[in-house]
This record gives structure tokens, sequence and C-alpha cells, in this order.
């Protein structure tokens, strides 16, 4: 239950390009939570939620080329360091991919903030939803999934998986 607030400038990208990126970023999202991107109980839980900014101020002035802020907030336990280090560079690579090929290509342009949002805290559905309950969604075997949690959440944690 990856989710991606994007913040784009309008204008910034062409529709169609823009379009693209934010199908893209959907695939970035699962891949780099370990889920199949494929998978259609997957997508249905990964959104992508597209903000426009009415400007970006740099140094105290108005930006002079598009800025973009990518905030990803995922379960506690579900995307460790690696993983997002990788979610990281996959979001800055498809938003600097968007952009017209005449633009200078500047990764310091995308800034990409990594939220875990903590167990118990994650509401949908109008209910709270722990990892395992996401997780039971998407792999559709409640039990699998209860024993994944709580082994992701012991690792993000360092305590011992439960027995």
């Amino acid at each position: 239950m990856p989710l991606l607030d994007a913040y784009i400038p309008a204008n910034a990208l062409t529709p169609k390009a823009e379009e693209a990126l934010l199908t893209r970023l959907t695939d970035v999202l699962l891949e780099n939570e370990g889920a199949d991107p494929t998978n259609p109980r997957a997508r249905s839980v990964a959104w992508v939620v597209l903000h426009r900014p009415e400007a970006v101020f740099v140094a105290g002035e108005r930006a002079d080329l598009p800025r973009y802020r990518a905030v990803v907030s995922v379960p506690e336990g579900q995307v460790g360091p690696k993983r997002k280090a990788a979610m990281v560079a996959a979001v800055t690579e498809a938003i600097l991919d968007a952009e017209p090929d005449d633009r200078e290509r500047d990764p310091m342009r995308v800034w990409v903030l990594m939220n875990d949002v903590p167990e118990g805290t994650w509401g949908a559905g109008g209910r709270i939803m722990g990892l395992a309950d996401i997780a039971g969604f998407v792999m559709d075997d409640p039990d699998a999934a209860r024993a994944y949690a709580e082994h992701r959440l012991a690792k993000a944690r360092g305590v011992a998986t439960p027995a």
C-alpha cells in the first residue's frame, strides 16, 4: 500500500510525459516495495497523487527551472534501507527522464522524501490497516501475510523474529 505524493509544477512536463511518468512511478513504488507491478491487487493499493505547487522558490527567488518533490509513504517495515535508496534513485531518474531532452538534467532539482508510516497508524477503508492486513490483501493469504509482517516488522525494529 505505497503512496507517492508527486509535486510537479504546472507545464513542467508535456501532458503525455506527465501521464507516463505517473504510471511509471506506480511501477517504481511496487518494484521497490518488493511487489509484482503486474499484480492487479498490488496495483489497486498503489496510489500516486499529483499536486500542483503554486510556485517553488530557491534561495528566496522563483526557481528558474522546475523543481520536483516526491513524498513516498510506506508501511513500517515494508521497505529497508537498500530499497529506500533504490526507490529514491528510481524516482529521481523517472522524473528526469520525463523532462524535455533540451532541459538540463540535474538530479538536485528532484527531492524524494521517504516516510515509514508507523504500524497501527495507516488508515484505509474506514479502519486501521497494519502491515499484515495490507500484505494479506495483496497476497490473498492471511496466514502467510501475518508471518511476513511479523518478520518484516521485527527486522525493521532490530528485534528477533517471532517464532
